[in-house]
């Protein structure tokens, strides 16, 4: 019985919370006694066997130029027959947007118990129980999954990695391929920016900003960071900002070490997006603002007297290194 890891590429690139989902992919099958594999769908750029760093032992490689194209039917289909000829007995994904739309259909498939937002470790002294966050990351809950096989999706950056100089065995894997009824007529992505889902840093604006010509202020401190940047609900609105930069609980939920917040007040639906952050830094003339409650270092003034100072120092402290 071993643990298989859905590693989650992009244009053959890994994405960073694989890695991370490899990882404990490879502690859940220490604390079980037994091997952590890895599977791959499509055509992959990078040498997959640095998934070895991480604790996977052999990775499975499905390379068909059609599964380049997500179809999260095609895919839990596959992953079910890997599952069956692999005797998968726990499956690891990412909670991200494809972890969220393949691991419910995989368990209805496999008839797992699914448990989706984990943050640590399973506890196996009374069956096996998952921690995960609930009501969008205010509170806890430990859910025992009482099946053969189990399906885990674990939030990014919950759980920290330690490295290894370890190479995995990378083998070739084959299934049937299923039919699709979904056709991709075109793919529109963005480029040029730092992807919000991978971003260890972040920076955000709100409407405290006054206007999209000062957004300069949030643009040249994410590139002195080489961060990315995001915006409130409101400012996605009124189109200040792109859609794809609304961060919260009607847009892209994120955690990041470091979210960085100029001139949002912090409502309860932004909150419940970012909440999972390591850090959160607040610059917000309001000293009523309820963001500060949430913050870890907080700034009450004016952002347009505040930040220009922040990238001055910024711009010092990355002159002297």
């Amino acid at each position: 019985m071993s643990i298989l890891v859905f590693i989650d590429q992009s244009e053959g690139q890994i994405k960073k919370a694989s890695y991370e989902a490899a990882y404990y992919g490879a502690q859940v099958a220490s604390l079980l006694g037994t091997e952590a594999h890895a599977i791959v769908l499509g055509e992959a750029k990078e040498d997959l066997s640095i998934l070895g760093n991480y604790g996977i032992k052999k990775v499975h490689h499905f390379s068909k130029s059609e599964l380049n194209q997500f179809d999260a039917q095609v895919y839990s289909a596959i992953l079910s027959d890997a599952c069956k000829s692999l005797n998968t007995s726990v499956v690891i994904f990412s909670n991200n947007t494809i972890g969220k739309a393949v691991a419910p259909r995989l368990s209805v498939k496999l008839k797992a118990g699914l448990v989706s937002g984990a943050v640590a470790l399973p506890e196996l002294s009374n069956g096996f129980v998952v921690k995960k966050s609930v009501f969008s990351g205010k509170a806890f809950t430990y859910v025992s999954i009482q099946s053969n096989i189990k399906i885990i999706s674990l939030n990014s950056n919950a759980f920290s990695i330690v490295k290894s100089t370890e190479i995995a065995e990378v083998v070739n894997f084959e299934s049937a391929f299923p039919n699709t009824h979904i056709n991709v007529v075109s793919t529109n992505k963005v480029t040029g920016e730092v992807p919000l889902a991978e971003a260890d840093i972040v920076i955000s604006g709100g409407r405290g900003l006054k206007g999209p010509e000062n957004w300069g202020l949030v643009t040249e401190l994410a590139t002195l960071l080489g961060a990315a940047t995001a915006c409130s609900r409101p400012v996605a609105d009124i189109h200040w900002r792109p859609h794809h930069e609304h961060v919260g609980q009607t847009g892209l939920a994120i955690a990041p070490n470091l979210y960085f917040a100029i001139g949002i007040s912090g409502a309860i639906q932004h909150l419940a997006g970012v909440n999972r952050s390591k850090t959160i830094v607040v610059i917000n003339k309001d000293p009523e603002a309820p963001f500060f409650k949430a913050a870890d270092y907080g700034i009450v003034g004016d952002a347009f007297e505040v930040m220009p100072k922040i990238i001055d120092a910024v711009k010092k402290l990355k002159s002297q290194s």
